[in-house]
């Protein structure tokens, strides 16, 4: 029907329907494979990534500040710090005086890592593509006031599924900050790397790009690219449910930091076209 289609276009997959995907040459998406897409992304690479997202130009002096920035003061609040990586953002959030935070991930060597980082933390692997395995990790309900999900909803196929999880385990009037690599810039980095396979801005399209900023052997990273509208209306949308309220949506500048650390090239290509998105929403 109308309805059905016009739900499914806005709000993503309901049951076994999934959304537009265009899998890379060598994909293998048919094939089951039994670890998430984020534990087979950084599995390859967890050590090195944890050593370069310290000082990286895109994770320490754009990702991070942005987002934190984006946060409400957590002191004396119960985060939840959704993807956590090495614990970047778990030993911030510790530092600026969150009462609790609970950290998980999908990749078993980030999680060792921040239980190593962060042992004022309760560390916990989950795996944000089963909603279900979330809930079997963080079983209360109403439990946090703010939820940080940091570069990792690029991984996760139905983003309706983990929103509702996110609305679940947050407080009446909680506060979800995520942020994401901003569609225009995965837009145009496919168009310019794989332009064979960019179909079509308005896809959600699997696709896999080795990763050189990390060391060798470069790491083949799988994530999905997927327009502004289909990030937005299921966080939003009444047709979803209206799950939360947007407060604000970030593109995020560089800031001074980056060209003082000697990142003039980012700093440059950042004050130009945007690299990530920042959006803050709050639970109705």
């Amino acid at each position: 029907s109308l309805a059905a289609a016009t739900h499914r276009a806005m709000c993503g997959p309901s049951g076994p329907e999934q959304n537009k995907k265009t899998p890379s040459t060598g994909d293998a998406a048919d094939k089951a494979p039994t670890k998430s897409l984020g534990e087979r992304n950084y599995e390859q690479f967890a050590d090195r990534y944890a050593q370069h997202a310290a000082y990286k130009a895109y994770n320490a002096h754009y990702d991070r500040p942005n987002t934190l920035a984006a946060l409400p003061d957590v002191a004396g609040l119960a985060v939840l710090d959704a993807g956590c990586g090495p614990g970047f953002y778990a030993e911030e959030l510790l530092a600026r005086g969150a009462r609790r935070v609970v950290a998980v991930d999908v990749t078993p060597a980030f999680v060792a890592m921040t239980k190593e980082r962060c042992p004022a933390a309760e560390v916990h692997r989950a795996d944000l593509e089963s909603p279900e395995k979330l809930a079997r990790c963080v079983p209360e309900s109403d439990a946090f006031d703010v939820v940080v999900c940091a570069l990792v909803l690029d991984y996760v196929d139905d983003l309706a599924a983990v929103y509702r999880e996110f609305h679940r385990v947050l407080k009446p009037d909680g506060v979800l900050v995520f942020s994401v690599g901003h569609p225009f810039c995965d837009w145009k980095m496919l168009e310019r790397k794989l332009p064979d396979e960019a179909k079509s801005y308005f896809d959600t399209q699997l696709f896999t790009c080795a990763w050189a900023g990390f060391g060798e052997p470069h790491p083949s990273i799988a994530s999905y690219r997927r327009p502004l509208s289909a990030f937005l209306n299921p966080l939003v949308a009444d047709a979803c449910g209206g799950l939360f309220r947007l407060e604000s949506f970030i593109e995020p500048l560089p800031p001074a930091s980056m060209l003082e650390a000697g990142y003039k090239r980012e700093f440059d290509r950042l004050s130009r076209d945007p690299g990530f998105m920042v959006v803050r929403a709050r639970k109705r």
